[in-house]
């Protein structure tokens, strides 16, 4: 059965709800590509204010093909689980820009803690224990809780052309300027134990009580991150270098990976070993090799060793 969203349809511009696909990222990708998905370029007050952003929503009960970053796999059960995708329209040189697009993805993912924590709050449900069933992220990209894997972000940059972008867009070449951002989010919000994909994996109901049912926090969480993506977006937009320092001091406390020792495979099969000590600032992980040398890590998989 496709998600029932009434909150998310009022936060969000356009939404789409459908009850199975192959991932939510690939479903926003081809609405995009074929004219399905509307899109609509930052929009400037001429006040200095930040721009206002779109916000569309793409969301399934079950994805087939679902996938995170590396080509990894990414399970979802019928009824069980977030699966969607926000997209929006950014400008192009802050997407391309390797100096401050790293945040991107932190943003999500400050974003998506905000909207659980929020969601919870509303709903009144509790967690068992406030302390180690803190929300966190482990970098890059997914979300975590009482140090296992809630939740996985993909964020994909996806090219817009006149014909895919509408007349609004394509006026003024306003397409070779912009892009369109896709940030697929995966939650684990009411699966059981026996149906975790992974030892290394939990779902927000083994940690929270009183958790209402999962169609209805699934929309609750959803409208709150279209919300809080339309706003944290339009601001870093607005001055990217200038936000990434107030950035990195939000996710800091909350990064989960930070004074932890991890493995790092590069996606050349180079390894590093060390010991993860800060976010630098550009979003990248900074590592203490074993050999005593400092190694900024700007993509790879990420590890956690046991202590």
């Amino acid at each position: 059965m496709a998600p029932y969203l009434p909150l998310t349809e009022q936060a969000a511009d356009h939404v789409v709800s459908v009850a199975q696909a192959d991932s939510t990222n690939a479903l926003a990708r081809r609405m995009l590509r074929d004219g399905e998905l509307p899109v609509h370029a930052p929009q400037d007050d001429g006040e200095g204010r930040p721009p206002k952003l779109a916000m569309d929503a793409v969301f399934c009960d079950v994805q087939t093909a679902g996938h995170g970053r590396l080509g990894r796999t990414w399970v979802s059960e019928p009824g069980a689980s977030f699966t969607g995708s926000f997209v929006t329209v950014l400008p192009r040189c802050v997407l391309t820009d390797p100096a401050v697009n790293g945040w991107l993805t932190v943003i999500a993912g400050l974003a998506s803690l905000e909207a659980l924590d929020g969601g919870l709050g509303e709903c009144g449900a509790r967690r068992v224990d406030p302390e180690e069933c803190r929300l966190t992220l482990k970098w890059p990209n997914d979300l975590y809780c009482h140090g296992l894997k809630l939740g996985g972000i993909l964020t994909e940059m996806v090219p817009l052309d006149g014909d895919v972008a509408g007349e609004d867009v394509a006026d003024d070449n306003v397409a070779d300027d912009n892009v369109a951002l896709v940030i697929g989010i995966g939650i684990n919000l009411g699966l059981h134990a026996a149906q975790l994909p992974t030892p290394q994996s939990t779902s927000l109901q083994m940690h929270v009580e009183g958790l209402p049912p999962v169609s209805q926090i699934r929309d609750i969480v959803a409208a709150r991150l279209a919300k809080s993506l339309r706003s944290r977006l339009a601001a870093f937009v607005a001055d990217p270098a200038g936000a990434a320092p107030a950035i990195r001091d939000e996710a800091l406390p909350l990064l989960w990976t930070l004074g932890r020792r991890v493995e790092v495979t590069f996606v050349d099969g180079g390894t590093l070993t060390g010991t993860a000590i800060g976010l630098n600032e550009d979003a990248s992980l900074q590592v203490r090799g074993d050999d005593g040398a400092d190694h900024d890590v700007h993509t790879g998989d990420v590890g956690v060793l046991p202590a």
